[in-house]
């Protein structure tokens, strides 16, 4: 009877849990269907870092400088119509597991080439400590839509560009980094808890069938095989292979084999092993380049209706089975 107590409580338990989310999946989807006709807001906002950089100046200038003074550095500093100046574009990258910043990459990107001319050339202030390897390898790939268009392409790490992260920085003409920043991680992970033995252990069944030998390897529920883990491992292994080939490709100099350990460096260590080429802040940058060049900053901002950001968060916990760039 206590056996049978115990069963039934841990049954209990499991269904409502069960019922609570399927209630909260059907509210969230129907949520997401109402509100499918507004679909996601997207604008495009350009900022003039040049002007931006005057304002400040101006700002303090006028606080230390005589009216006579102030108006004989303002002359001074008087430029070139802004269309006869080169032009720099300056693009953001915030990378999360699911790279989800390539759907506003993707829109800034396609804004600037509309309007790009020869002598134009593109700013990528990347942060990204890497993610899922599909989402990653479209993120490098718009990347590459500059490169086609033979517009110098710059990436500029201040903090980290590891894994996921360097597979879009390695696309570059130029690589930038802080003293400080983590840059390298080529390698590639996938894990998972099992929870078998639990569910064994309270005689919960998990059935999943697959037509096809590898239409699944590891998984939560069920029992995983020696074969399961060979297989994960060769794919793991053909994905790494994949990322030293095109690493190698963008930077044919790196002694590839050294780097691709898995294994990351701070910025000073970085430029020793030719990952980047130079060692200097986005902000000494940005602000040294607005002497010779006019900097528009590109901006796609989105706003996805409440269901589908709650669909995307669940998204990102049923996906703990993919590969990642780490």
């Amino acid at each position: 009877m206590e056996l049978l107590t115990e069963y039934a409580l841990f049954a209990a338990k499991a269904l409502t849990l069960v019922a609570a989310v399927l209630i909260l999946w059907g509210g969230i989807t129907a949520l997401s269907a109402r509100q499918s006709g507004q679909g996601s807001r997207e604008r495009i906002e350009v900022r003039h870092l040049n002007a931006h950089y005057d304002a400040m100046a101006t700002r303090l200038q006028a606080a230390m400088l005589p009216r006579k003074a102030l108006r004989h550095w303002r002359k001074s500093r008087q430029r070139k119509h802004k269309d006869e100046r080169p032009r720099i574009f300056v693009l953001n990258f915030i990378g999360d597991m699911r790279a989800s910043a390539v759907s506003a990459l993707r829109e800034e990107i396609t804004a600037l080439l509309s309007t790009a001319r020869n002598g134009d050339q593109v700013v990528l202030r990347l942060e990204s400590a890497g993610g899922q390897v599909h989402s990653y390898g479209l993120a490098a790939s718009q990347l590459l839509r500059i490169k086609a268009r033979q517009l110098p392409l710059t990436v500029v790490i201040d903090k980290v560009a590891a894994s996921g992260g360097y597979l879009m920085a390695c696309v570059a003409d130029r690589i930038i980094a802080a003293p400080f920043a983590i840059v390298g991680s080529i390698g590639v992970i996938a894990q998972l808890p099992n929870f078998h033995r639990w569910l064994k252990k309270n005689e919960v069944d998990f059935e999943q069938l697959t037509a096809g030998d590898y239409k699944r390897t590891l998984t939560l529920f069920g029992e995983n095989t020696d074969e399961d883990r060979q297989k994960m491992q060769a794919d793991l292994e053909d994905i790494h292979a994949l990322f030293k080939e095109f690493v190698t490709e963008h930077r044919p100099l790196l002694a590839i084999d050294e780097v691709a350990t898995g294994e990351f460096w701070y910025g000073r260590r970085a430029l020793d092993k030719q990952l980047v080429d130079e060692l200097r802040t986005s902000d000494d940058y940005l602000l040294a380049a607005s002497q010779e060049a006019e900097l528009f900053e590109i901006i796609c901002k989105t706003r996805k209706p409440l269901a589908a950001r709650l669909l995307q968060q669940a998204g990102q916990i049923l996906e703990l089975r993919n590969p990642l760039f780490r």
